[in-house]
């Protein structure tokens, strides 16, 4: 049981695309990433994304591999520049949720969760990429249990 965050998939430029909708290769990324999660064997009850065109594509192209009961639902509170204060008190590790949103919020959610500190980064985030984490029942701490990534290095 646990959270995953994920940044949206690779997007087209605002001067190509004005809602910056994902590029071929945004796809193309998650689509590996939904596929190698599924065979993984990764199982969600819900996936919530920011709304904005690039995470709500990239959170449609994770259910279908992961098929979420509970499927995607836009939630507030996950854009860009979002405080990521509230979530740190409504997340519960063993609703095996997966938030898809932007930079620096998941970055940010991340360093909140793991360190307690928006200042101290903890893990880098690639587009299409999924991290997860599960709480420490010993704190109030999340930890980094793994990361699927695109690309390594």
């Amino acid at each position: 049981m646990a959270l995953y965050l994920v940044q949206h998939g690779k997007s087209l430029p605002a001067d190509v695309d004005p809602d910056q909708g994902l590029s071929t290769e945004g796809v193309a990324e998650t689509e590996r990433m939904a596929r190698m999660a599924q065979d993984a064997g990764l199982k969600i009850k819900a996936i919530l994304h920011s709304g904005k065109l690039r995470a709500r594509r990239t959170a449609e192209i994770l259910a279908a591999s992961l098929a979420p009961p509970e499927g995607t639902n836009l939630s507030q509170g996950l854009n860009p520049l979002d405080d990521v204060q509230p979530w740190r008190t409504c997340l519960n590790p063993s609703a095996d949720l997966m938030l898809v949103g932007h930079l620096p919020f998941m970055e940010r959610l991340a360093a909140l969760l793991v360190s307690g500190s928006l200042e101290k980064p903890v893990i880098k985030f690639q587009n299409s990429g999924i991290v997860c984490l599960d709480q420490d029942p010993s704190s109030i701490h999340w930890v980094i249990r793994w990361a699927l990534v695109p690309k390594l290095g």
